[in-house]
């Protein structure tokens, strides 16, 4: 059993758990689901390493430590269904950071917890670091944390079928208008159908929530990837010739709309990174998170890394 310690993170092998270094052993000690409960809300991210999994033998360890699993709706990263609501992790470029951030926090429901299953590792780099959402708060300066006391407003521009960013029917994994109206009105979302048959969706989000069962409060929204300041100079400033902000397939402002200062933006960003911890990947490794209480990124890696995600309530 490792810890790191101040860091959100458990690492625990057969000889940790007492079973055998099979698969068979894991979902032996994954059976007891109340006690694994129990370990990772108090550690927030538990890796499971040197059971053996592979892509034939995952779903039974996911079935256990996500009861119910989702579908990807309402996802604005780029990614692949390769199984029973199982994904890629990312397919954003491997040559770049992807930034800390909590599963669609810009949502009106979020998972509560995620699991990540490395099905190949990459040749170096791709570790996904884990970041304790009460310490990001606690490390970004007084000033920012005061100026999104009021939240922030996202505006996600989802073409149909040829423009940038995604699509509202990979976004919402459906081709029926009314199925997608039928999920946004569940939500406190405003929307409207563009004329170009693209979509405009609208939430307005607390930057922070506090976890329901122990009440810490944590750092919630995605602002510095969403905002434009939080892609670097050169893309922000390629994207502004393209397009007005509030056309942007992704933009965020304050909750009034306001917009938000580059600087804040940045900070941000580089504190969460900052104050991270690195899970080093090993093929057949599983990395289960509270999607509160941590957020999660990506290093850049060389090789044909492949990580597979999956989520639940």
């Amino acid at each position: 059993m490792t810890t790191t310690t101040g860091a959100p993170l458990l690492e625990l092998t057969a000889a940790d758990t007492g079973t055998p270094a099979t698969p068979e052993g894991l979902l032996s000690f994954l059976a007891d689901g109340a006690r694994f409960g129990d370990l990772l809300t108090g550690h927030k991210a538990v890796v499971l390493r040197g059971f053996g999994l592979t892509a034939d033998t995952v779903d039974a360890a996911l079935d256990l430590v996500l009861p119910n699993r989702l579908a990807y709706v309402h996802g604005n990263s780029p990614r692949t269904k390769v199984g029973d609501n199982l994904y890629t992790s990312t397919e954003y470029p491997q040559q770049f950071t992807i930034s800390m951030h909590n599963e669609l926090s810009y949502a009106e429901h979020w998972p509560r917890r995620l699991a990540f299953f490395c099905e190949r590792a990459a040749e170096t780099g791709g570790a996904t670091p884990v970041v304790d959402g009460a310490a990001w708060l606690a490390a970004l300066d007084p000033e920012v944390r005061e100026a999104f006391a009021g939240g922030v407003r996202y505006t996600q521009n989802l073409h149909d079928g040829l423009g940038l960013g995604k699509s509202w029917q990979d976004t919402f994994e459906t081709t029926d208008r009314r199925a997608v109206e039928e999920y946004l009105a569940g939500t406190s979302a405003e929307w409207a159908w563009r004329s170009d048959g693209g979509l405009r969706v609208g939430l307005v989000r607390p930057a922070t929530v506090r976890h329901p069962v122990t009440g810490a409060e944590v750092w919630f929204n995605q602002a510095d990837q969403w905002h434009p300041a939080g892609l670097g100079d050169e893309a922000a400033g390629a994207l502004a010739q393209l397009l007005p902000p509030e056309e942007l397939p992704q933009y965020v402002t304050f909750a009034d709309g306001t917009p938000i200062p580059d600087a804040y933006v940045l900070q941000i960003r580089d504190r969460g990174l900052e104050t991270a911890v690195d899970v080093d990947w090993n093929t057949g490794d599983l990395l289960v998170i509270d999607n509160v209480l941590v957020g999660h990124g990506r290093r850049p890696f060389t090789g044909s890394r492949r990580v597979l995600v999956a989520m639940t309530d």
